[in-house]
């Protein structure tokens, strides 16, 4: 049988030797039966410091967006609602002690230490495209871990058929929440494949440094073949679900954002084309690729539906 490699995967020379292999599983082993024992109201560690990572797990030929745009022009509007908002309102935004709860359809629920759930995991550089509803781009190196290897040692049972996250709700510390703009805390949801998928990443960080708390700090979601709006900031809240979660622009707007959200030029936004993109620091626009270009990895998790009516 031929096997056809998938672009993200490695070639034979770099695999790391076995026996540092065997080594590193030793440490991966002792850090997550640390993150397990972990029981609910149990007090967290510090917020991720990111010592070393595997550069260049995943990259791009695309140019990289300045890291000044990428960290001043955002969307978070728990830190408000214009794009210089989130980077001049969330400056003492502070994300130590952070846990995040977790439920639902699994074997091991509770409140977990955030360091405890990313430390057993290697951390990687991914070079990520980002393409936001509102038709501009951005070329990110995110620094994560799979949300697979996460989500994995919370054993879901048969009944998880999705997964749905949750934002911090603390309006004395994200301004943005004194204003109905959405009702609060926001809230995300992707199907179990989708949440498996080898390219979706649970982000701690971009350009080679912790996440900065206007992109979402300390824990962010990161599903680059969606819009951006998919990829939920500064989670709290992990649950598996039977039932499709609602989510919360989808809830806000139904005709406008659908639970999938996937990129898909052909179907427009209400109120504008979807066809074409502004890639931030560029001035002339480019063709939006299906799926944010990811169509190879991805497009069979929608053999099954049709992406014009569940967009």
């Amino acid at each position: 049988m031929i096997r056809i490699k998938r672009r993200w995967e490695l070639p034979a020379r770099e695999v790391t030797p076995e026996p540092i292999y065997r080594q590193r599983r030793k440490f991966i082993r002792a850090g997550a039966i640390g993150a397990l024992a972990m029981t609910p109201g149990a007090k967290a560690l510090a917020s991720i410091q990111i010592d070393e990572y595997r550069k260049g797990a995943i990259t791009l030929d695309d140019k990289l967006t300045d890291e000044e745009d990428a960290t001043s022009y955002n969307n978070f509007y728990e830190f408000g609602t214009d794009k210089e908002d989130p980077k001049r309102n969330s400056q003492r935004f502070d994300t130590d002690d952070w846990t995040i709860q977790v439920g639902g359809e699994c074997a091991r629920p509770g409140t977990y230490a955030l360091e405890d759930l990313v430390k057993p995991h290697p951390i990687e550089e991914r070079i990520y495209r980002l393409r936001c509803v509102e038709a501009w781009s951005m070329v990110i190196p995110w620094l994560g871990v799979p949300l697979a290897s996460v989500l994995k040692a919370f054993e879901p049972n048969a009944n998880a058929k999705y997964v749905a996250f949750r934002t911090l709700h603390d309006p004395e510390r994200m301004p943005g929440q004194r204003r109905a703009v959405i009702t609060w805390p926001y809230r995300e949801g992707l199907t179990i494949a989708e949440a498996m998928h080898p390219l979706t990443l649970l982000g701690v960080g971009m350009y080679g440094k912790t996440m900065p708390n206007q992109n979402g700090a300390p824990i962010r979601l990161v599903v680059p073949w969606k819009y951006g709006f998919k990829s939920i900031k500064s989670i709290v809240g992990i649950e598996f679900t039977e039932q499709q979660p609602q989510t919360s622009w989808n809830m806000m707007q139904p005709g406008e954002y659908g639970f999938y959200s996937n990129v898909n030029p052909e179907v427009d936004h209400p109120r504008w084309s979807q066809k074409r993109e502004r890639r931030i620091g560029e001035f002339f626009k480019r063709e939006t690729l299906m799926f944010n270009g990811y169509g190879e990895e991805v497009a069979e998790l929608y053999d099954d539906i049709d992406l014009r009516v569940n967009f």
